[in-house]
């Protein structure tokens, strides 16, 4: 394994993951989506292998570490000990409540709703978690008034395949102007949310 790396692996480690995702949409039966999740699993293995051979840590480790980070953030799901309480919370609001000021006490360095966000996430998947975050930290985030004509369209949507169309045809206008939808958005989401306060 001495020509693999973290970093060359990385590559394969996102087409899987798009994979399993277009599994998913797609509707493929659970033979493929199997087959998909044992192709994340491998470069899951792969990173370990490539830690373990380095003496940093092994498969096992990041096991018990997934399931040690489960019971923590879930406190409303396991006890302690990793055994299910009794009794659960009535609302996703409390579990997201939760899940959220268990994540802040265990990363007291991250100074906003913002921090953690990858910057390498697509634009568009970048955006929505931004826009989540915004929501669930209660923070107003002021309307593109300078687009209404935009905002007025995207509400007289009845679909996901409406906007799916719309968002294509924004992109492939914007490219036949020249300009780079990905990187466009990225610089929207940059001034929006990580200017200087």
């Amino acid at each position: 394994m001495a020509a693999l790396t973290h970093a060359s692996l990385v590559e394969y480690l996102l087409e899987e993951a798009y994979e399993v995702a277009e599994t998913i949409e797609t509707g493929a039966d659970d033979a493929e989506l199997r087959g998909e999740l044992g192709d994340v699993l491998l470069q899951v293995v792969l990173h370990a292998r490539l830690a373990d051979e380095r003496g940093s840590f092994t498969f096992d480790d990041v096991a018990r570490g997934l399931s040690a980070k489960m019971v923590r953030r879930n406190p409303h799901v396991f006890r302690p000990d990793g055994t299910l309480q009794d009794s659960f919370p009535a609302t996703v609001e409390e579990i997201v409540r939760k899940w959220d000021a268990v994540k802040s006490a265990e990363r007291p360095e991250r100074r906003g709703p913002f921090d953690g966000i990858p910057d390498s996430l697509p634009a568009l998947a970048k955006a929505q978690k931004f826009l989540d975050r915004a929501e669930r930290a209660r923070r107003v985030v002021e309307p593109l008034e300078t687009q209404p004509p935009v905002v007025e369209l995207v509400r007289t949507l009845t679909s996901e395949a409406e906007l799916g169309d719309l968002l294509l045809a924004a992109v492939g206008s914007a490219q036949s102007q020249g300009f780079d939808a990905e990187r466009a958005l990225r610089g929207a989401i940059r001034r929006r949310f990580e200017a200087p306060s």
